[in-house]
């Protein structure tokens, strides 16, 4: 197996840094130190500061969701998310960006109206979905990237 093959993993809990093959990455593999999964099942927050590291750099697919508090359709996402987090954990991360918070992430993707979901693949921008959209759609849009 060469360095292709596989990644390198920093678990979240203890911070041992795990070897995952590739092959197994939809698997939910587990740190070999504490048994933490390495992948996370729930939306992980997302910074201008943790952008790169957390979506950039990602070795699975990621779905965005450019949100706001005092939005009442990023309300209604947000349940979808949460769901498609754990549905598809070890094959989607699913991270949200607070759009008010940050702003540099959401200047640099033009995001103008939300909720906007942005889908990257391999560290690029491979699909975007702007308004509430229902679960189905959205799974819909996904399928050909994971």
């Amino acid at each position: 197996m060469n360095s292709n093959d596989f990644e390198i993993i920093r678990c979240p809990s203890c911070g041992v840094k795990n070897r995952v093959p590739k092959s197994k990455m939809a698997m939910k593999p587990k740190c070999g130190k504490c048994g933490t999964p390495l992948i996370p099942s729930k939306p992980v927050e997302v910074t201008d500061a943790t952008f790169q590291k957390e979506v950039l750099e990602s070795p699975i697919p990621v779905l965005l969701d450019c949100w706001a508090p005092w939005c009442g359709p990023c309300r209604m996402v947000a349940p979808v998310m949460e769901q498609l987090a754990s549905q598809y954990a070890g094959r989607l991360k699913v991270a949200k960006l607070n759009t008010d918070q940050n702003p540099v992430v959401s200047q640099q993707f033009g995001i103008r109206s939300i909720p906007t979901l942005l889908l990257f693949k391999d560290g690029k921008l491979v699909d975007t979905m702007v308004g509430a959209m229902p679960k189905e759609q959205i799974e819909a849009r996904l399928r050909q990237f994971i």
